[in-house]
C-alpha cells in the first residue's frame, strides 16, 4: 500500500497551536473556575462577534444547542418542524426532544441543501419553525427560506454544525435566520477536545431562555424559574476555542483553495460533485463526489492508501429509530440517492499539498479503472 492519507488528522491542531493552546488551558487550571466563568463570556462575545450576532449562548453540544433553540423558541409536543430528508440524524432528534414532529422535505439535487421550493407543501396548522441545515459547510437559500417563513408567521432555527464562518450573500451565518445552532464536536471546521456547542441569536428573550434553560432552569443558585437541563459549555473548551477561533478564516482559505483544486481537477471525470450557487460561500467542512459507483471507488482509494468516509449512509426516514414514521425506501428518492452514491474525501487545513495531489491522482486513476471495468 502507498503512503496513506488519513481523512482527518485531529491531533494536527495541537500540534501546530501547542504554545497557544497550553496557555489557554493553564490559565483555567490555574484560574480555579471550570463552569460559567471568564473563559467562556469572553468566548461567548468573541463568537457572536464573529457572526455579527447580538448574543451567544455556549452549551454543552450541537444537539443540545437545537434542542434548546426549539424550546426557547417555543415549539412544544405536537407542533410541527421542517426539516430536510437528507442530514444526520441530530436535526432530526432535535425535532423529537422536544416532543415536537420532524416533517421531512426533499433537498435540491444540485446543492444537496433543502429544497425551498418544497416546503410550503410540507406545511400544516400545526407548523411552528423551519429548521435548515448548511449542508457540508454550503448555506442554504435562507432568503427563499425567510420569505416563506414570513408569509406563514414562522420561526428559522438554522443547523450550522457543519457551517462555521460560511456566508450567504456576503454575510455570516450566524444571525440570518431567527435562532442558530453549533456544533464544536472535535472534527469541525472549529472543534473543541470534547463535546461542545453554542447557540448564536439576535432576539434578547430567547438568549434569556437559553442562559435558564442550559443552567437548570436557573438564574440564581437554587432558584430554578425553568426546567431546565445541565448542558454548559466547560470553561477549558472556551479557553481552546478562543485560540482556534483566531485561526479559523485561514484554516477556511487553506479549505477553499483545496476544493477549488479538487473542483477543477474532478469535473470530467464521471463524479457528481456539489454545485454552489452565485449567492454561497462555503467553508468545506466535507468536500463530496458522488457516483453510483461509490462503493467501487472508495474500495480502490482505500488500495492506494486514501481513506474516505461516507457522510452519510443511511437517511433519518430509514434508521430504525423513526421506524414509526413508516417511510419506506422509496420515500424520499432524492435524499435515498444522495445517500447511496456520496463520498466525502480528505480536505482540511491539516492536508499538505503532496497529501492533495495523492488524492486527485488516486481518483482519477480509480475511476478509469472503474470505468474500464464497465465497458469490459
Amino acid at each position: 500500500m502507498r503512503n496513506q492519507v488519513p481523512f482527518l488528522e485531529l491531533k494536527w491542531t495541537y500540534d501546530v497551536l501547542e504554545g497557544e493552546i497550553d496557555e489557554a488551558v493553564s490559565r483555567v487550571l490555574h484560574s480555579g473556575h471550570y463552569l460559567l466563568g471568564r473563559e467562556l463570556e469572553a468566548f461567548e462575545a468573541e463568537y457572536a462577534d464573529y457572526c455579527g450576532a447580538k448574543h451567544c449562548i455556549g452549551v454543552g453540544n450541537g444537539l443540545d444547542a437545537l434542542h434548546l433553540s426549539l424550546r426557547a423558541m417555543g415549539v412544544r409536543a405536537g407542533d410541527e418542524v421542517i426539516v430536510p430528508s437528507n442530514t444526520y440524524i441530530a436535526t432530526w432528534l432535535a425535532v423529537s426532544q422536544v416532543g415536537a414532529i420532524p416533517v421531512p422535505v426533499e433537498p435540491d439535487p444540485e446543492t444537496c441543501n433543502i429544497d425551498p421550493s418544497r416546503i410550503e407543501a410540507a406545511l400544516t396548522a400545526r407548523t411552528r419553525a423551519i429548521l435548515p441545515v448548511h449542508l457540508y459547510g454550503q448555506p442554504a437559500d435562507m432568503g427563499a427560506i425567510g420569505e416563506i417563513a414570513e408569509r406563514h408567521h414562522l420561526m428559522v432555527l438554522e443547523d450550522a454544525a457543519q457551517a462555521h464562518g460560511a456566508r450567504y450573500k456576503g454575510t455570516r451565518v450566524g444571525a440570518i435566520g431567527d435562532v442558530t445552532a453549533w456544533s464544536f464536536y472535535p472534527t469541525k471546521n472549529l472543534g473543541a477536545f470534547g463535546d461542545s456547542g453554542a447557540v448564536t441569536t439576535d432576539i434578547d428573550v430567547i438568549a434569556e431562555r437559553l442562559r435558564l434553560l442550559r443552567n437548570y432552569g436557573a438564574k440564581t443558585k437554587y432558584v430554578n424559574d425553568l426546567k431546565g437541563i445541565n448542558s454548559r459549555m466547560e470553561e477549558l473548551h472556551a479557553a481552546v476555542l478562543r485560540v482556534k477561533l483566531r485561526h479559523l478564516e485561514d484554516w477556511t482559505r487553506r479549505r477553499t483553495a483545496q476544493a477549488e483544486r479538487y473542483i477543477q481537477e474532478f469535473s470530467a471525470i464521471g463524479l457528481r460533485l456539489q454545485s454552489v450557487p452565485e449567492w454561497a460561500t462555503p467553508v468545506w467542512h466535507i468536500f463530496t463526489v458522488r457516483t453510483p459507483e461509490r462503493d467501487a471507488l472508495q474500495s480502490r482509494l482505500a488500495e492506494r492508501g486514501v481513506r474516505t468516509l461516507i457522510h452519510y449512509p443511511i437517511p433519518p426516514h430509514l434508521q430504525a429509530a423513526y421506524g414509526e414514521m413508516g417511510r419506506a425506501e422509496g420515500s424520499f428518492p432524492i435524499s435515498e440517492e444522495i445517500h447511496k452514491q456520496v463520498l466525502s474525501l480528505p480536505i482540511g487545513p491539516q492536508l499538505g499539498a503532496a497529501q492533495q495531489e495523492t488524492v486527485i491522482e488516486s481518483v482519477r486513476s480509480a475511476m478509469m479503472e472503474i470505468q474500464s471495468d464497465a465497458r469490459a
